[in-house]
């Protein structure tokens, strides 16, 4: 089932743009798979799927298993809203379902001012050392925004 299920994620997302796993899920619904979202979250990882702006990507042959995700430059240029300064927390505002491929990105990238993130459907929490380190990576991220 799980197989069977994930190939036809697969073809949906390669046949058609979808922005969303809601509209994944009703269209899996519509092929007569019913799938909760914690299990269809589950499956875009292990499938390697991106959210871009042109909707659900499916990994290209091209990758090594390296990590499939775009630059952190892009990602936070086409998805972060606002930028949001706490005390030492960063909350970055993202479009609707993006922060989970954010979070990704900033992760992924070692920046040493993050000591760690996580991330809802348009939010992020980004928590770091201090209120000062907080200040200068809303100000470098502030800066990929803008471009």
């Amino acid at each position: 089932m799980k197989t069977a299920r994930q190939n036809l994620v697969r073809e949906l997302i390669s046949g058609a743009p979808i922005y969303t796993q809601e509209e994944l899920r009703k269209w899996l619904a519509q092929k007569g798979i019913q799938v909760n979202q914690a299990t269809l979250s589950r499956d875009l990882r292990e499938i390697g799927v991106v959210k871009t702006a042109n909707g659900y990507s499916l990994p290209t042959q091209d990758d090594t298993g390296g990590s499939p995700l775009p630059s952190l430059t892009h990602l936070v240029r086409e998805f972060v809203v606002d930028v949001r300064e706490a005390e030492n927390q960063l909350v970055l505002k993202t479009t609707p379902g993006s922060a989970q491929p954010v979070a990704a990105g900033l992760d992924s990238s070692n920046w040493k001012e993050i000591v760690g993130t996580i991330a809802g459907d348009d939010t992020i929490l980004v928590i770091t050392e201090s209120k000062v380190v907080c200040r200068k990576l809303a100000e470098r991220i502030r800066e990929i925004v803008e471009g």
